[in-house]
């Protein structure tokens, strides 16, 4: 697996106020629609500090429907999970592998996250 980008999730700067026009006359009848934008950090991040995106390149995570140009999500403050994906490290290089026992059986295997979203590029 490359990783194109590995980076903590920042808060943005300017937050979305939701508020009322300042017109004159009828009030407009879509007044009730406003709404604040949506954060996709605050959805999809449960540990700012220990959550990372990573851009994966080529087709090599198929079988785990992860393609070119995905971006997995990985929460390195989640324990192990069998049954589930996870970023481990594997003769220092990074790897995408399904959980299936307890780590501490496999010596050469350190787990470095574990993986809470992937996000697919649309073609």
């Amino acid at each position: 697996m490359e990783i194109d980008f590995v980076a903590p999730v920042t808060v943005p700067d300017e937050v979305h106020q939701a508020g009322t026009s300042e017109q004159t006359g009828f009030p407009s009848p879509a007044t009730h629609y406003l709404e604040s934008r949506i954060d996709l950090n605050r959805i999809l991040t449960k540990n700012r500090d220990a959550t990372f995106f990573i851009r994966i390149k080529g087709d090599g995570y198929r079988e785990y429907q992860i393609l070119d140009k995905d971006v997995v999500i990985v929460d390195r403050s989640l324990p192990p999970h069998p049954g589930k994906l996870a970023v481990v490290v594997e003769d220092g290089n990074f790897k995408i592998q399904r959980l299936v026992s307890n780590l501490k059986d496999r010596e050469e295997l350190t787990l470095w996250g574990m993986i809470t979203f992937i996000i697919h590029d649309v073609k």
